[in-house]
């Protein structure tokens, strides 16, 4: 698979890292962000949060419309 933000640029040479968690579309190490984010599991009635944080993979439009 290739990165959509490269492929609309015109470069279809670009192998894509991952797909990101928001709109699944492909990206490169250059168009996403890896990021972090708390893992909630049910114990019994009450969540547990996970001390170690969990990646996820976003593209750079996913990262600018949650940063705003």
């Amino acid at each position: 698979m290739h990165c959509y933000d490269c492929a609309q640029a015109g470069r279809h040479d670009t192998n894509g890292i991952g797909a990101c968690t928001r709109c699944g579309l492909f990206t490169c190490a250059d168009h996403s962000r890896v990021m972090q984010t708390t893992v909630q599991r049910p114990i019994g009635v009450i969540p547990m949060t996970s001390v170690l944080p969990s990646r996820r993979l976003v593209c750079g439009t996913c990262r600018t419309a949650e940063a705003s």
